[in-house]
């Protein structure tokens, strides 16, 4: 049992912001930025990877209306990020799904720590690219 079956169950105590009979948007405990939000299906799931389209669903088309109360709550708040890791490889420390929502601020000082600032175009040609986009396409 994970730390969000325990939340999802009301075993441990959160400062939920949002639920439904689907999901569960709650503040992290971390606050990366103020407003840093989770949000967890609660149909227990490990990652990406294990979602079906119907759970997909429930879950994907909850994050804009999060979003954008989160946006909605603080006039400081410009942009967020959302981020999911997936699988222990991506950063993933709790292997049950779910989503960081974090809101940005204006000089909030972060950039370079959440924003994608890796580029590793120089090592890619036009060739590369597309192998890698139709081995991706070809999966659909």
């Amino acid at each position: 049992m994970t730390i969000f079956d325990k939340i999802i169950a009301g075993d441990i105590p959160s400062y939920k912001v949002y639920e439904d009979d689907d999901i569960l948007a709650f503040l992290d405990i971390s606050q990366v930025t103020p407003g840093h939000t989770l949000v967890v299906p609660k149909k227990p799931v490990a990652d990406i990877f294990a979602y079906d389209d119907d759970l997909a669903q429930k879950v994907l088309i909850k994050l804009p209306k999060i979003a954008r109360a989160i946006k909605a709550s603080n006039d400081q708040i410009s942009g967020i990020n959302i981020q999911s890791n997936n699988g222990p490889s991506a950063g993933q420390t709790v292997l049950y799904s779910h989503w960081h929502l974090i809101p940005r601020y204006d000089h909030d000082g972060l950039n370079d720590k959440l924003a994608p600032t890796i580029d590793n175009s120089s090592e890619f040609s036009a060739e590369r690219y597309q192998t890698i986009a139709h081995a991706i396409a070809s999966q659909f």
